[in-house]
């Protein structure tokens, strides 16, 4: 693949800004970095501990907090790393291929994910009586790889199309990671076919995921107004609405900057700021602030943390 292209080294030009604003950037990236990264952990942590969270919801959010926490780590280190020196700015063509590979992998995986927890959204809702037999522990897992496994063979695509390409001349890519769209511009061959299939691609899995989980939520939205309690329909209003201001974070950044005409490096830029910077940080607040059961959890974790010393005397 390699063989195809004379570029060895890119050059992350990042997102436009003044240079005296590269401290400031650098701080406040690290911090919702590593608040991301932190938050992603102790919701790993407070499910794999509590025996009350091993059920399948909880078992697809640590599929979705583990994806998260790597996510942020495929791009905002490296973007650290071009705030800090102009040196960082440099990435090989392998690693800019690897980063291409995995942002998607995680990205697509992330995708399939929300698609399985609406379903068993669905599936909790429709039919709590029969929803243990139907999401046993096989099912959650053959589900959970599947989309690891589509995710995978999504971003395969995508990274041979992008890579098979000859790069031989200009080698500044316009963002602060390797993505699709500013590395085609740098390609010394006609894209017009890669740009088409990495839309429709990308436009029948985003699009197919987004209807899933619609269709999904029309029936979860149906099945709540038959519940007769009103606390009933609240608590089953609120479990869904934190999946749902994740999948609209999520979904619209994604959409913005593959499934639109034309291309504005700058803007694109500063949208993908948000869509893989503070979404994965986005996460954990929302999935821990709006659920009873998760901080329940964390409060019996600080209080056995707070107790351990005690207990040893």
């Amino acid at each position: 693949m390699s063989n195809a292209s004379f570029v060895i080294t890119f050059i992350l030009t990042g997102l436009p800004h003044t240079p005296a604003l590269d401290t400031p950037f650098f701080g406040i990236f690290l911090g919702i970095y590593v608040l991301t990264v932190v938050g992603n952990l102790l919701i790993l942590l407070v499910i794999w501990v509590d025996s009350h969270l091993h059920i399948p919801m909880y078992y697809f959010l640590t599929n979705l907090s583990f994806i998260d926490m790597w996510f942020s780590s495929v791009t905002v280190p490296k973007m650290l790393m071009t705030l800090l020196s102009p040196a960082g700015r440099a990435i090989s063509f392998h690693s800019c291929m690897a980063q291409f590979y995995s942002f998607h992998f995680l990205g697509s995986t992330e995708c399939f994910l929300y698609t399985v927890m609406s379903y068993d959204r669905y599936l909790a809702i429709s039919y709590p009586l029969r929803y243990t037999s139907m999401m046993s522990g096989k099912v959650c897992a053959l589900l959970a790889i599947s989309t690891w496994l589509s995710g995978s063979l999504h971003s395969a695509v995508q990274t041979i199309l992008t890579f098979r390409l000859p790069y031989c001349g200009p080698n500044e890519i316009q963002h602060y990671f390797c993505d699709g769209p500013p590395l085609l511009k740098l390609a010394c061959a006609d894209t017009s076919a890669n740009e088409v299939v990495i839309f429709v691609s990308v436009g029948i899995v985003a699009s197919s995921c987004f209807l899933l989980i619609v269709l999904s939520y029309v029936s979860i939205v149906c099945s709540i107004l038959k519940i007769r309690t009103s606390e009933g329909r609240h608590r089953a209003f609120q479990t869904c609405a934190s999946h749902c201001i994740v999948v609209l974070c999520f979904f619209v950044p994604c959409v913005f900057i593959y499934l639109r005409p034309g291309s504005r490096d700058a803007v694109d830029g500063f949208v993908a700021v948000f869509y893989t910077a503070l979404t994965p940080l986005l996460n954990p607040v929302v999935y821990t602030l709006r659920n009873k059961e998760v901080k329940k959890a964390l409060l019996k974790l600080k209080d056995k943390i707070a107790c351990s010393p005690t207990d040893k005397h």
